[in-house]
């Protein structure tokens, strides 16, 4: 009614995980693929190097063929256990939502403030009028780099995508285990395709073999060459993203046409550049030792991303206060008194209900 902003929706309740049996297919599908790769490999061509069950044969054993065989199978089990850890959890991980009951997030649907009414510390990304940007979905103010999620109901930090081979959203606590998983794929395709040429060439020299253990054999190299290459695609695109300190979500926002009188379409540098050592730090951690392997805690919360060290810094000095399109385009002070004004313009007569 008169003078009263519109109330968004009700806050709608945040989903439990898996109690959707069929988004579980995905994961299911990936678990049976890796189990095949892996029977295939471990027993069509390490147990045939290692000369194990019926791939002895009557002759004297091959030294060199077991202990190239004994080395490949262990590299092939450390990248395998390594893919299957960081599969895990990336599932289990929560990807990290906003914290409940915080006032500087709690949103105010009627009169479009805050419990607090303050724009917390280091806060950049804004609407175009200067307010805050709020999630009408969960009824609360989003941090920076923070979205929505339909599929998981709830507002993710940092997100990047939501992966239905996870089942569950790529955001600030995950993000690591879903990059190791790409580079861990990657590595036990190509692995497996190099080394298990020597099996498939054997197959179409000896007359011998039998054809179901020559189709698993090239089914198994030609399923990892697959695999090899998309994964490949797929993870040099995330690196990229690392190096630029950009998320999917991001990317696919600067790369979206722009409106008439809103400035050329292209890749802007991202204001959370911190250089390439310091955007691979974020992602990886700090410590360089714990870089390759699922551990390790991110330095941050998720929620603030302005640092010294960004970009954002000396961009903003540059431009004397003026952010990117589709961020704030004042100053702070100057959004503020903005954001002021727009709330007593719209706050409620006495006698308005």
């Amino acid at each position: 009614m008169g003078g009263v902003l519109t109330p968004t929706s009700a806050k709608t309740p945040k989903r439990q995980r898996f109690v959707e049996p069929q988004k579980l297919l995905p994961v299911i599908f990936v678990i049976v693929v890796i189990a095949g790769l892996w029977a295939i490999y471990g027993l069509l061509h390490c147990a045939r190097l290692l000369q194990l069950g019926g791939w002895r044969g009557s002759g004297p054993i091959d030294e060199a063929m077991r202990s190239r065989g004994a080395w490949q199978t262990i590299v092939f089990h450390y990248f395998t256990a390594l893919l299957l850890v960081c599969h895990v959890r990336s599932i289990l991980v929560h990807p990290g939502e906003i914290p409940a009951n915080d006032p500087q997030w709690e949103y105010l649907p009627r009169d479009g403030r805050s419990p607090t009414n303050w724009i917390p510390m280091g806060l950049q990304e804004m609407k175009k009028s200067g307010m805050r940007r709020h999630c009408k979905w969960c009824g609360i103010y989003k941090p920076d780099r923070c979205h929505h999620c339909r599929v998981c109901k709830t507002c993710i930090l940092k997100m990047d995508h939501h992966c239905p081979w996870i089942y569950n959203c790529v955001g600030f606590y995950n993000y690591k285990f879903f990059f190791l998983l790409l580079l861990y794929t990657v590595l036990d395709c190509f692995f497996i395709v190099f080394t298990m040429a020597e099996s498939v060439k054997r197959c179409f020299d000896e007359p011998s073999t039998r054809f179901a253990i020559m189709f698993f054999t090239l089914f198994g190299e030609t399923l990892a060459f697959f695999l090899a290459v998309l994964a490949t695609m797929f993870f040099g695109f995330h690196i990229w993203l690392m190096l630029k300190a950009m998320t999917t979500i991001e990317f696919c926002e600067k790369s979206s046409p722009k409106k008439e009188g809103e400035g050329k379409s292209g890749q802007e540098q991202s204001m959370y550049d911190l250089g390439v050592i310091g955007n691979v730090r974020v992602i990886l951690g700090e410590n360089i030792l714990l870089w390759f392997f699922p551990c390790s805690r991110l330095k941050g919360d998720g929620m603030n991303f302005v640092s010294e060290e960004t970009r954002l810094t000396s961009d903003m000095e540059s431009s004397k206060g003026i952010r990117r399109r589709g961020h704030q385009k004042t100053p702070r002070t100057t959004s503020r008194r903005n954001a002021g004004e727009l709330i007593g313009t719209f706050t409620p007569s006495p006698g308005s209900r």
